[in-house]
């Protein structure tokens, strides 16, 4: 019988399958048998981790460690936020085992595996940078008077930036996409924090231990498995005519899953790729729709007036470079907290909802600032109201790709409640989109 537990599970007392496995290991003091406990389990608002724990009986050696089980994400993270009050001091920070966590002000940068991965507050991470530097200072003034003067020079600089005697800016560069840099102004937009997405450098992938195919087929590394050429050519027969399938891991538990693909056609609009995974394992099910015409001359802006519960029906594509504005509630989401959508508008304002209390830091609870709290709760309140149609509103689908899609249920008549508009991307726009650095002219020559 296959178990329907979850690989990695919350800690709880009264589940059994959340105590540690025991495993014989050889201890590396007096090269007896000793015993290491690992636990699989989930750090309430962060994400998966395994700890490990190893003690030897006989000659006393002990050490533990933890190590990230979360999965990596499709595209690098960079965080970039303005601390200029108190309230930003208490920001919460999630950095990841291979972010960089950079201070320009102060010159403090700190390095991938410099710390170990942690959840924390800006003061945190000010406050264990001093502790670290205080550390082996007593000894130092004696062994080395002159670095230790300016170890304590260095540490009334970041003293004086806890109190805030000038605004500086936090920025965190995460390849694996798993850090994070709390809005207080959630859920409204956060006028100082940016968020950048970016593709990883081949490096970057290979120091998270990511190889391409091609790659493993050539590799000289001993280590890496040749792959065996296989004929697995996506022909446009293929496409259109099956519903493929292919290996992939669960999101919520990392279970291995299966994941269907089928390319279908949405009328008056364009050929979209549906991907949906079901697993097996917790019971967890996704779904995500990508554009299959690529990026659009123009960006497209669609705007829908809400006026009657029955537009709550109304199909929708979300591609998912599309952010999700409300403007009633001052409400915005960026294309990537949710990902690519085909839904109606009903289920579409329902996958917002559920994405908002999936997440700790919107989703409210101990994760979240008292101030953030009670504005969530209100939030919900609306949020609920719009998602019944109580009220009048409308929903703006931006998407620099211009791959969305709101149906228009007067088609091929104008719909009086719908606007769509056709604009230029921005620089920033393009470059996130990696239209910038793209040779469209003269490419084979290169």
């Amino acid at each position: 019988m296959v178990s329907t537990d979850p690989v990695f599970s919350n800690l709880s007392a009264d589940d059994i399958n959340s105590e540690p496995t025991e495993i014989e290991s050889l201890c590396m003091g007096c090269y007896k048998d000793g015993v290491t406990k690992l636990l699989l389990t989930k750090i309430p608002h962060y994400k998966e981790v395994i700890l490990m724990s190893f003690n030897c009986e006989h000659c006393g050696l002990s050490n533990n460690e933890i190590q990230s089980g979360g999965t990596v994400q499709e595209k690098g993270l960079k965080l970039t936020a303005t601390i200029s009050t108190e309230r930003d001091l208490s920001r919460q920070v999630v950095k990841s085992d291979y972010a960089t966590l950079v201070i320009p002000e102060i010159e403090l940068e700190i390095p991938p595996k410099g710390q170990k991965g942690e959840i924390t507050t800006v003061e945190g991470v000010l406050q264990r940078t001093i502790a670290g530097l205080e550390q082996d200072q007593v000894v130092r003034r004696h062994m080395d008077p002159e670095g230790a003067k300016q170890i304590d020079d260095y540490i009334v600089r970041i003293n004086d930036t806890l109190k805030l005697a000038t605004h500086f800016t936090i920025q965190v560069d995460d390849p694996t996409g798993n850090s994070f840099i709390e809005n207080p102004h959630a859920p409204g937009p956060d006028p100082g924090r940016t968020t950048e997405m970016y593709t990883r450098t081949k490096d970057q992938d290979h120091k998270l231990g990511m190889y391409t195919q091609e790659e493993l087929r050539t590799a000289e590394d001993p280590v890496l498995d040749r792959v065996e050429e296989e004929d697995t050519a996506l022909t446009e027969e293929r496409l259109k005519d099956e519903v493929l399938t292919f290996p992939t891991d669960c999101h919520n538990c990392n279970a291995p899953a299966e994941t269907n693909m089928k390319m279908t056609n949405i009328p008056y609009f364009k050929e979209v790729v549906i991907m949906a995974t079901v697993c097996d394992m917790c019971g967890t099910k996704t779904n995500e729709v990508k554009a299959g015409g690529g990026i659009e001359a123009k960006g497209k802006k669609i705007t829908l007036n809400v006026t009657d519960p029955t537009d709550m029906s109304r199909d929708v594509l979300k591609s998912e470079t599309c952010s999700i504005a409300i403007p009633e509630l001052e409400f915005e989401m960026g294309g990537h907290a949710l990902g690519g959508r085909f839904t109606t508008l009903e289920g579409l304002m329902n996958n917002v909802m559920e994405s908002i209390e999936q997440n700790s830091i919107w989703g409210g609870g101990d994760g979240a600032a008292p101030d953030v709290n009670e504005r969530l709760a209100k939030f919900k309140v609306k949020f609920k109201d719009c998602v019944a149609a109580n009220m009048n509103y409308s929903i703006v689908l931006d998407d620099p790709a211009g791959n969305s899609y709101m149906q228009n249920v007067y088609a091929p008549e104008e719909d009086p409640e719908l606007t769509i508009e056709t604009y230029e991307r921005t620089f920033d726009q393009n470059e996130d989109l990696g239209l910038n650095d793209m040779k469209v002219e003269g490419y084979e020559e290169s």
